[in-house]
């Protein structure tokens, strides 16, 4: 969730004037093959620290409200400039409108709107009508979230993976509005979250992760319900990745799950990659050997019994791919965790 902006289109790296020739055959190479390139742009932009916003090191989680984004309103506030930072930034737009623009791309946004901004993203506001906004943040390598059950909810897979990775004015288009009730119930999580940090109280740290968790599923379940007839690209994508995280044992191959997210092939390979790095059924693999991993600490299965609960027909296959993923063999991996 914090990675930088991908670009796996060839074009972009065409428009790049720094490159020569050789330098882009070689990125010609590497793209065709289906790898994905990260660049850091240069930019004039500001740098927001997490550490100045979150309430401790140990808990890398911070809210910060602007009633009048017109004027810094807290130290370290960038609202209205150009910047990127080190950590996510979940955006609720509590009242009047203005233009966001994200990496060079304007998007209009109005009261209710929530939305995600990844870390290294360059964004600031261009344009604002009496905008109040909340941002909370946190950073979500360094806290122990529950992506395991987080990813089976498709609109944390919109909001949080797809729609940040995949952002474009059409897309965006697909993004959370809440309504004034709802709005009114995720500031008000958004309060006690804040509270908490501000007291730090005795447990302060699991208190505020437990609020964080609240609000992240709120949303999520919210996008579920809002665009429950939506079938556009994005939210067909978000149902397919909860698909795989719960029905993971399934038999699927890429052109089942193409039919399931309602495109083709080729396509569902290109979108699904540059979301999540892998390709469908690598995802899927992945999937299988986490939860392989979890049960070899249950010694009365023998390693076969894991793979076939796991998905996989051919044991000495599981052994293969869970090498390749952990860096020992599935009965190494027993024996350190009884180590």
């Amino acid at each position: 969730m914090t990675i930088p902006c991908r670009f796996s289109v060839l074009e972009k790296f065409r428009n790049l004037k720094n490159l020569s020739p050789f330098k882009l055959l070689c990125l010609e190479k590497i793209i065709k093959k289906g790898y994905y390139i990260t660049i850091m742009k240069p930019s004039m932009s500001l740098m927001a620290a997490g550490s100045n916003y979150f309430a401790s090191p140990e808990c890398p989680i911070g809210v910060r409200t602007v009633r009048d984004a017109s004027q810094p309103r807290h130290e370290h506030d960038y609202t209205t400039r150009m910047h990127q930072h080190d950590f996510s930034e979940l955006v609720f737009i509590g009242g009047g409108s203005g233009i966001q623009v994200i990496n060079d791309v304007e998007y209009p946004v109005v009261a209710g709107d929530v939305f995600l901004i990844q870390g290294y993203c360059e964004h600031g506001f261009k344009s604002m009508e009496q905008l109040s906004l909340t941002n909370v943040m946190f950073d979500p390598g360094r806290l122990p979230l529950p992506l395991k059950f987080l990813r089976k909810l498709p609109g944390f897979n919109v909001i949080f993976r797809l729609e940040p990775t995949l952002r474009s004015r059409r897309n965006f288009k697909n993004r959370l509005h809440l309504p004034k009730r709802e709005l009114a119930a995720a500031e008000s999580m958004v309060q006690r979250l804040a509270g908490e940090l501000t007291a730090q109280s005795d447990g302060f740290e699991a208190a505020a992760l437990g609020i964080l968790l609240e609000l992240v599923t709120f949303v999520s379940r919210h996008y579920a319900s809002q665009h429950a007839d939506n079938r556009a690209a994005l939210v067909r994508m978000g149902e397919l990745i909860s698909r795989l995280e719960r029905d993971y044992i399934q038999d699927w191959n890429l052109a089942r799950l193409a039919r399931l997210a309602g495109t083709s092939p080729n396509n569902l390979l290109r979108l699904f990659k540059a979301a999540t790095g892998d390709s469908p059924i690598d995802y899927l693999i992945k999937l299988r050997l986490r939860h392989g991993a979890f049960l070899l600490a249950d010694r009365t299965r023998s390693v076969s019994e894991v793979a076939e609960l796991c998905g996989f027909r051919d044991s000495n296959y599981f052994s293969k791919k869970f090498r390749v993923l952990y860096g020992v063999s599935p009965r190494e991996y027993r024996r350190r965790l009884e180590g």
